[in-house]
């Protein structure tokens, strides 16, 4: 046993050397990426001038909906202290969804979404999942009937 203390006294404290505390690690330095937030951001959520920021916000929202599908519903937006207001009517319950989405987008703290859908898009949605099918979603019967008509 004599013979081996030794071995274990220099394995013991190798073992321990390794088991350090590791170094303390410099403060992290802000880098330009971490502190920059988008241009639309900035303006929703600084206190000051809030009249004007509020005034870029919805115009910006407004920009948005016209390059989008939603364009047709012409739906109204008021923004107030960086919370935007959606309202109208629309036939396409997708549309609801992306006008949210959309307004989040452009800057908006929050979205209240007010945007009313027919009764008909619901009831289409409805029986669209009842039948378990989605939007692009091909029945296989219709497919290979397609698929005959191009032989």
């Amino acid at each position: 046993m004599l013979r081996y203390t030794p071995a274990l006294a220099f394995l013991a404290a190798f073992a321990g050397l390794s088991q350090a505390a590791p170094a303390a690690k410099p403060a992290a330095t802000p880098t330009r990426a971490t502190t920059a937030t988008a241009p639309s951001a900035k303006k929703a959520r600084s206190p000051t001038g809030t009249s004007q920021n509020d005034a870029a916000l919805e115009k910006d929202i407004r920009a948005r909906f016209e390059r989008s599908k939603i364009a047709t519903n012409k739906f109204t937006v008021l923004v107030q202290g960086g919370v935007a207001t959606l309202e109208g009517k629309t036939g396409v319950l997708q549309h609801k969804g992306t006008a949210t989405r959309l307004a989040r987008n452009a800057g908006a703290i929050k979205v209240v979404n007010k945007i009313e859908v027919s009764e008909e898009a619901r009831r289409k949605s409805a029986a669209n999942l009842e039948t378990g099918r989605r939007r692009a979603q091909v029945k296989r019967s219709e497919s290979s009937a397609r698929s005959e008509a191009r032989r």
